[in-house]
């Protein structure tokens, strides 16, 4: 989802190195009618109800340089579920 937000401010002409900046930017060229993504999807690679108040770039670092072996099935499939369909969205605004 991350690396669709960062090719989406590269079209806009814009560069970032850090997701707060990247998430940011999307927000405002979503309110200034230059990017058609829901703010809802926003918010949900920031933060979701069924993530239990994790990020989602703090849950990828969790799952990416944890030690844990184990994860909350319920949780994974709702977030992979959800970016596919982010994913999917940002292709179509790339694309267009």
């Amino acid at each position: 989802m991350y690396h669709g937000l960062l090719a989406i401010l590269f079209q806009q002409g814009y560069e970032s190195k850090n997701h707060e900046y990247t998430i940011t930017t999307i927000e405002y060229l979503i309110a200034t009618g230059k990017v058609k993504l829901d703010v809802e999807d926003i918010m949900f690679i920031r933060t979701t109800e069924q993530m239990k108040s994790q990020d989602a770039k703090s849950l990828r670092e969790e799952f990416q340089y944890g030690t844990k072996t184990e994860i909350n099935k319920e949780i994974l499939n709702n977030l992979l579920k959800k970016a596919k369909e982010i994913v999917e969205k940002i292709e179509i605004i790339l694309f267009e």
